[in-house]
């Protein structure tokens, strides 16, 4: 009894394992690859470090004007944003983002605000990112660190992709006040104080973060002032 006892602990152990085995190996044959196309007039692309480490720049990936809206075929995951949207005080960034189409495993996409320093070894900004599975995460990036505010959470608020691995999801970061509130379709799914975030929070840059590798449409992207 006993050792079918172990046994059945050793498999049920094994197999968190086992997923992490498969899904890092997913990753390991799904490299970054090159799209040629840049961005439009107005915006500015920072490739992610550990792309630009294998000589990957702003060039091989691509942000295109696409109707009212904008369009990314990613090669490097990067950040991609206009001047124009540097905001402070109270303010909300708003973007409706579809996944056109399933990676090879799940890959993040999303908006980022308090962004500082973005051409330099110290960038600094907080990022909130989705999934075709339907789950989301909030971390704050600090030159070459990440800093996990909340890891990847299932939230029945958000839209898994279909079939096809279409996904639409409208994402928000509001600052107001002393609270920073994150909604995913409308539906409040976290919120934290400024000064426990940051205060950098309250001001800085805001923008679009797509991973590698993904077809997303950003239908609507909006960054300004909420209205006293």
């Amino acid at each position: 009894m006993r050792k079918t006892l172990l046994s059945l602990a050793l498999v049920i152990a094994a197999a968190p394992l086992g997923a992490q085995a498969t899904q890092q190996a997913k990753k390991d044959a799904d490299p970054s690859n090159k799209v040629a196309g840049g961005a439009p007039a107005g915006w500015t692309v920072r490739v992610d470090d550990k792309d630009a480490k294998r000589n990957m720049t702003a060039t091989d990936t691509k942000l295109s004007v696409m109707g009212a809206g904008y369009h990314v075929t990613s090669g490097p995951a990067a950040i991609y944003y206009a001047p124009k949207d540097n905001i402070s005080g109270d303010y909300t960034v708003r973007a409706k983002l579809t996944q056109v189409k399933a990676p090879m495993h799940p890959e993040a996409y999303g908006i980022f605000a308090g962004g500082q320093k973005l051409d330099t070894p110290d960038q600094e900004y907080l990022y909130f990112l989705v999934r075709g599975d339907g789950k989301y995460m909030i971390s704050h990036r600090a030159g070459a660190e990440v800093h996990s505010i909340l890891p990847w959470t299932e939230s029945a608020a958000l839209n898994k992709a279909d079939e096809k691995g279409v996904a639409t999801n409208e994402l928000a970061i509001t600052v107001k006040g002393d609270s920073v509130l994150f909604s995913a379709n409308g539906t409040r799914l976290q919120s934290w104080t400024k000064a426990g975030m940051h205060d950098w929070v309250g001001k800085g840059q805001a923008g679009l973060r797509v991973n590698h590798n993904l077809d997303v449409h950003v239908g609507a992207f909006e960054a300004k002032p909420d209205k006293k």
